[in-house]
């Protein structure tokens, strides 16, 4: 589904953030990202996004080259795609409800789809009793969880989630893993960046290991030892 076939990515100032990448995310999989900070992982995600383009190499989304992608496609293209980030970045001024409904507003769908489809990913992570909750009367844990509803509410081939517990105690972390494991398992692939060795190694899944922008280890059931 998901191929960086020689991804090399080097910003103006010289700085090699990614160097001659190759991997590839099958339909449904789960795939652990881990290294450090500056390993290059959040650059390896905005190159998926197509918020950056690569130096060298190319990025294939189903058979879509992303690199040549024309702008009029992008937003298609972004559809297929769920993300979730450490910050949450969700509005302030909406509701639960209203935050997870955005995604699918600007997706044109109806209000009775809307009033139907947000509930049921609120249920699914566990926070549909905060509907009509505004974020800053969320826990850290309950504004994630809403992230998560956001990203999922548009049915994504994929789901990315970009350093998403970082801002989280321990407690709430395992209780989001454990809803990205669920989400998996209902047939979404998952690709997680994380620098938290004790997440990885309690996901049990692929594992792939980046180190000043290389891959220096890509196992099937890994353990994150760095």
């Amino acid at each position: 589904m998901i191929y960086f076939n020689n991804v090399t990515k080097v910003f103006s100032n010289n700085c090699v953030a990614l160097s001659d990448i190759s991997f590839g995310v099958s339909d449904g999989e789960f795939v652990s990202i881990a290294g450090k900070s500056g390993a290059g992982k959040s650059t390896l995600i905005r190159l998926l996004l197509n918020e950056e383009r690569p130096t060298q190499g190319e990025i294939i989304f189903e058979d879509i080259n992303v690199n040549k992608m024309s702008p009029s496609y992008l937003p298609y293209y972004r559809r297929k795609i769920g993300v979730v980030y450490q910050d949450y970045k969700l509005l302030p001024q909406k509701t639960v409800f209203e935050n997870v409904a955005f995604a699918l507003e600007v997706l044109g769908k109806s209000e009775s789809e809307i009033k139907r489809v947000v509930p049921q990913a609120l249920d699914l992570v566990g926070i549909l009793d905060k509907a009509s909750n505004f974020p800053k009367e969320l826990s850290g844990g309950e504004q994630q969880r809403t992230a998560l509803a956001r990203a999922i509410v548009i049915q994504p081939r994929v789901l990315v989630a970009d350093e998403p517990t970082g801002n989280l105690d321990m407690i709430t972390t395992k209780e989001i893993v454990k809803l990205f494991l669920k989400i998996n398992q209902l047939g979404t692939a998952v690709i997680l960046t994380t620098h938290n060795r004790e997440i990885v190694n309690s996901i049990q899944k692929r594992l792939i290991v980046l180190d000043k922008g290389k891959i220096i280890r890509d196992e099937e059931k890994g353990r994150y030892y760095l």
